[in-house]
C-alpha cells in the first residue's frame, strides 16, 4: 500500500536529514549563507519540519500543530541538538499520521487547497516526499560546499 512506501521514504529521508545536520564539522556553518545562497541548512531544516508537521501532523494526524512559516526562514542559530530533536519528533508525527490512513482517505480530496486547486491526499503526500528530497539535496550540497 502507498502509505507503507511513503512511511519508508519519509523515515529514510528524515534520517538522512539528521545525518546531514550531524555531519557539519562546524555547528555555526549550519546557519551560514553565501552570496547567491539565501537559505542556510538550518532554515531549510526548520522549513521541512514545519512543512511536514503542518500538512501531515496537523491536518492528517490532528496534532494541533500551528505553523509559523516565516520563522522557518528567519530564526537563526537554533542549536544542532534542537534541530535533531525536531527531526526526530517530526519523524514520529509522520509515522503516526500515516499509520492509520485508509485507501479511501488517500483517494479523497486533501482538506486544504495547497496550490490553489484541489488535489487528493495521496498526491499531496507524494509531493511532500519529493519536496523533502529536494531540500535534502540542497542541504547536502550546502554542507559539502560551505562547511569546508
Amino acid at each position: 500500500m502507498l502509505t507503507q512506501t511513503l512511511k519508508a521514504l519519509f523515515r529514510r529521508d528524515l534520517e538522512q536529514l539528521k545525518r546531514e545536520i550531524e555531519l557539519y564539522q562546524s555547528e555555526e556553518k549550519i546557519w551560514y549563507t553565501e552570496k547567491g545562497i539565501s537559505n542556510s541548512a538550518g532554515n531549510l531544516c526548520l522549513h521541512l519540519v514545519g512543512n511536514l508537521n503542518a500538512f501531515i501532523g496537523a491536518e492528517l494526524g490532528k496534532t494541533g500543530y500551528v505553523r509559523h512559516r516565516d520563522l522557518e526562514f528567519s530564526l537563526k542559530n537554533v542549536s544542532r541538538s534542537e534541530l535533531l530533536t525536531k527531526i526526530d519528533e517530526t519523524n514520529a508525527v509522520v509515522e503516526r499520521a500515516l499509520e492509520n490512513l485508509t485507501i479511501e482517505q488517500l483517494e479523497a480530496e486533501y482538506p486544504q487547497q495547497v496550490f490553489g486547486k484541489p488535489m487528493t491526499t495521496e498526491y499531496l503526500l507524494v509531493h511532500l516526499s519529493s519536496h523533502l528530497m529536494y531540500h535534502l539535496g540542497q542541504i547536502n550540497y550546502h554542507r559539502r560546499l560551505l562547511d569546508a
